[in-house]
C-alpha cells in the first residue's frame, strides 16, 4: 500500500474550496463544483467504505470508497491499469509512433468558452490529418490507426490543449492484401502534418462560426461577428502550427508504459505538490521552453500560487459531462477494431493473443480486491458502509 502524500489536491479544496466557491458564486460551471465535491469526499466516511479484516494476521481495517471522478488525482492510477489491461491485446509487433498536435494559443482561449466543440474538432482533425496522409501514396500510401487522448494542460496548469496520438508504424494496403510498413525511424512529415492540421482546422472552425455554433465572451465578444471573426482568422493562417513526432517507441512494452502513464493524466498529481502555507500552494513543474545542462535537459522548477488561483487553474481542465478524452480512429477504431487487427496479424505472420486476452473489458468495474499492508494476505469484507454511517464493531473471528 503506497503512504498518503503528504499534501493532497483535496486538502487545498477542503482548506479552501468553500471561501472560494462562495466568492466565484455564478462564475464556477455545475461540473467544476461537482468535481469539488468529488474530490473533496474521496476517500472519507461521506462515500462510503468496508470494514475489512486480514485474513493472515487478524488485523481490522477500513477502507473508504472513491469517487471514481475522472479529474480526481487519486482515483486514475486504478482506472488506467483497467483500461490498459484491455488494450494489452491491441498491439502489434511494430514500431509505435508518438505525434502531438497544439492548438495555437488564441483558439486555446476560444476553446476554452466552447470546450465540447473545439476539443471535439481538435480530436477529430488531428485523426483525419494523419489518416490522409499516410493514405496518400507519395507517403505511406496505407489505412492507419491512431489512438489519441486530450491533455488541456501545460505543466504550470495553464490552459494548453492538445492531443498525444500513439501509432503503429505501418498500416494496410488499400486492397487489404499486405501490411505496408513506415521506413525505420521515420512515420511521416511532420511539415506536411502541420498544413494539412491548420488548413483543416481553420475550415471547419470557419464553418462552426457561420452555423452559429461557437459562443463567445468578454474580451471576445467581438468575435460573433462575422467581419471581426474572419479578420481573427487571418494571421492564424499564417503562423505555424506545433506539430511534433518523437522518435519510436522501443518496443510495444515501451507503448504500454508510456500510455499508462499519459491516457489517465490529470492536471496535477498529488505528488508533484510540495506545501501550502502563508505564501500559498507551492508545487514542482517542467519549463519546456528553458533547457539547461549539459545535454539540454528541461528544466524542473518550483512555482507557488495562491490557493484561490491554484485552484482557478485546476478548474480550468474540467472536461464537459460525457466528453471522451481517450479516442480510436481508422484501425483501432471501436466499430472494426478487433477485425483490422486479426487481419494485421494474418499479415504480419504474428500469433494472435489467446481469447482471454483479447475480450475488451475495459470498460467493466472488478470487484476490488484488498491486500493487508502488514503481511500482504487477502482481507475478507466484514461489513459495508454507507455515506457517513456508524461503523459497527465487527464480529468477533
Amino acid at each position: 500500500m503506497q503512504a498518503r502524500p503528504a499534501l493532497e489536491v483535496a486538502d487545498i479544496f477542503r482548506a479552501h474550496g468553500s471561501t472560494w466557491r462562495d466568492a466565484q458564486r455564478g462564475h464556477l460551471s455545475l461540473a467544476q463544483l461537482k468535481v469539488m465535491s468529488a474530490i473533496t469526499q474521496c476517500r472519507t466516511a461521506a462515500l462510503g467504505g468496508h470494514v475489512l479484516r486480514c485474513d493472515g494476521c487478524g488485523q481490522d481495517e477500513v477502507s473508504y470508497n472513491s469517487c471514481r471522478n475522472r479529474h480526481c488525482p487519486k482515483c486514475q492510477s486504478s482506472a488506467a491499469k483497467r483500461w490498459l489491461d484491455a488494450r494489452q491485446a491491441d498491439l502489434l509487433p511494430v514500431e509505435y509512433y508518438h505525434v502531438v498536435f497544439t492548438l495555437p494559443a488564441p483558439i486555446a482561449d476560444i476553446a476554452y468558452q466552447n470546450k465540447a466543440a473545439l476539443y471535439g474538432l481538435l480530436f477529430d482533425i488531428a485523426a483525419e490529418t494523419l489518416l490522409r496522409i499516410a493514405a496518400d501514396p507519395k507517403h505511406l500510401g496505407a489505412h492507419i490507426g491512431a489512438t489519441l487522448v486530450l491533455h488541456t494542460w501545460g505543466s504550470a496548469l495553464t490552459h494548453h490543449p492538445h492531443v498525444h496520438g500513439i501509432v503503429p508504424g505501418g498500416g494496410l494496403a488499400t486492397d487489404g492484401t499486405r501490411w505496408v510498413a513506415c521506413r525505420p525511424g521515420f512515420f511521416l512529415p511532420v511539415r506536411v502534418l502541420s498544413r494539412l492540421f491548420r488548413r483543416r482546422f481553420l475550415e471547419e472552425l470557419q464553418r462552426l462560426h457561420a452555423g452559429s455554433r461557437l459562443r463567445f465572451f468578454g474580451e471576445h465578444a467581438a468575435l460573433a461577428e462575422a467581419a471581426a471573426f474572419k479578420a481573427w482568422l487571418a494571421p492564424l493562417r499564417r503562423c505555424e502550427w506545433v506539430v511534433y513526432a518523437k522518435r519510436p517507441f522501443a518496443g510495444p512494452q515501451a507503448v504500454l508504459a508510456y500510455l499508462s502513464r499519459y491516457t489517465h493524466r490529470v492536471a496535477i498529481s498529488n505528488s508533484r505538490l510540495l506545501a501550502m502555507d502563508e505564501r500559498g500552494v507551492t508545487f514542482r513543474w517542467k519549463d519546456y521552453r528553458a533547457k539547461g545542462g549539459a545535454k539540454g535537459k528541461t528544466r524542473h522548477k518550483v512555482m507557488t500560487l495562491s490557493p484561490q488561483e491554484f485552484m482557478r487553474r485546476f478548474l480550468l481542465h474540467v472536461l464537459p459531462g460525457g466528453f471522451h478524452r481517450i479516442r480510436h480512429y481508422g484501425l483501432l477504431a471501436n466499430s472494426n477494431r478487433r477485425d483490422n487487427l486479426a487481419l494485421a496479424r494474418q499479415l504480419l505472420q504474428v500469433t494472435p493473443p489467446p481469447p482471454e486476452a483479447a475480450a475488451d473489458n475495459g470498460s467493466d468495474s472488478p470487484r476490488p480486491t484488498f491486500v493487508c499492508a502488514h503481511c500482504g494476505h487477502a482481507m475478507t469484507v466484514l461489513q459495508v458502509f454507507l455515506r457517513e454511517c456508524s461503523i459497527r464493531a465487527p464480529p468477533a473471528p
